[in-house]
């Protein structure tokens, strides 16, 4: 989305991931480039690179990490995390993470599917009653020339597998430029902050840009699973992913909201002219709302967020322990839209050529369709506006 990809930007959070080893942001590990298989002149271009985009005054600062086979070959800071404070950028850098996010959401989910409390198949009316009601919105020309929406029913049901596929009809207000779109602008999501609970409520409320099933579309989709996720295990969307990812994964910096003081001016802020920062940024994680966006709410840092990625990459361990069954893991991971499915790209298919989407992550198909480097055929991405890379013998987590 192009606002959340300039909010990537403003804050600053480029990562790469080459099989992302365990790291902590307190102790990445001295760099062995030659060691891991990488030229120490190729990875100097990086270097100068960044070093430009700072001087530039492009950014404000950059943690970058390439790590491979378990062994950082290349992690460097560069410029400041906050224009106005000069703060150097440091690994204990908090990074808002936006749509990178949703992965761990989508993670969640599969986590309750495991545990046989959800199935995908089931109508997300069963847990929001309010979307039993669900229309369609159709774009009609008025006897003014003007077009106008007409709803017209749901041919079936919105299901989980619908949320995590992005298929549910659902949107967000910059995917297209529809009717629809403007009802969803004209709720103000962003600012207003409600309760997860509220939130589903309110696009219960808003007719779908598309019948369920039929259409990829980006959209506030896993911010309604995140509403399935405390329905289902009686918690806040927080309190699950703390219990079941962040600290069993030592993700100890990962949260919605950073509360305490002494860590606040560890987060990374844009430039002025990039959106605003501190209390007029699009999203000011010093402040606790009620809203716990599972699709773009996260903080971390790149230490916690490449604990997360190994975990992916490892096909749902970390560290000796198994997080998501191998099947469970690659039913998630396989494709949901592919040919036979019924689904076509929409307006704004942020996969881009080559790509088919799974549950909650991009999969690459075709190699060489999308002019993206390191990602195989058999890779995964994992938010489409914000995307960190890395590969493996024949699986990439993006």
């Amino acid at each position: 989305m192009p606002s959340k990809q300039r909010a990537v930007r403003i804050a600053v959070a480029l990562i790469a991931y080459f099989i992302v080893a365990p790291l902590h942001a307190d102790s990445v590990g001295k760099s062995e480039p030659v060691q891991t298989g990488f030229s120490v002149r190729a990875l100097g271009t990086i270097t100068e690179f960044f070093k430009a985009e700072v001087a530039a005054g492009k950014v404000p600062g950059v943690a970058m990490l390439v790590q491979r086979h378990g062994k950082p070959a290349y992690f460097e800071t560069f410029g400041v995390r906050d224009a106005a404070t000069k703060a150097p950028m440091t690994p204990d850098t908090l990074f808002r993470i936006y749509s990178m996010s949703k992965p761990v959401t989508s993670v969640a989910v599969m986590m309750l599917v495991q545990d046989g409390k959800l199935s995908l198949d089931e109508p997300l009316s069963k847990y929001i009653p309010s979307f039993a009601k669900s229309q369609v919105g159709v774009e009609v020309k008025g006897e003014d020339g003007q077009p106008t929406l007409q709803l017209v029913p749901a041919a079936r049901p919105i299901t989980i597998q619908d949320l995590m596929r992005h298929t549910s009809g659902i949107t967000y207000s910059f995917s297209g430029r529809g009717l629809v779109n403007k009802r969803y602008a004209d709720e103000h999501f962003f600012d207003n902050r409600l309760s997860n609970e509220e939130f589903a409520e309110r696009v219960a409320s808003l007719p779908l840009a598309f019948q369920p099933g039929t259409t990829w579309d980006y959209s506030h989709s896993t911010d309604v699973l995140g509403r399935v996720i405390e329905v289902v295990s009686g918690k806040s969307l927080y309190a699950f992913m703390k219990e079941r990812i962040f600290d069993p994964m030592g993700m100890t910096h990962t949260s919605f909201y950073v509360t305490d003081a002494k860590q606040q001016p560890l987060i990374a802020e844009p430039l002025p002219n990039d959106g605003g920062s501190g209390p007029n940024a699009m999203f000011n994680p010093r402040i606790e709302n009620k809203w716990q966006s599972g699709a773009g709410g996260l903080v971390s840092t790149i230490g916690d967020y490449s604990r997360f990625a190994q975990m992916i990459l490892n096909g749902g361990m970390l560290d000796g322990k198994r997080y998501l069954m191998p099947k469970i893991f690659t039913w998630m991971t396989s494709s949901h839209t592919g040919p036979g499915s019924g689904i076509v790209p929409g307006p704004l298919y942020l996969p881009g050529p080559g790509f088919d989407f799974a549950l909650g992550f991009a999969v690459r198909m075709q190699p060489g369709a999308n002019p993206q480097p390191g990602r195989s055929a058999s890779s995964i991405g994992a938010a489409p506006a914000a995307r960190t890379s890395g590969s493996t013998q024949g699986k990439t987590c993006t």
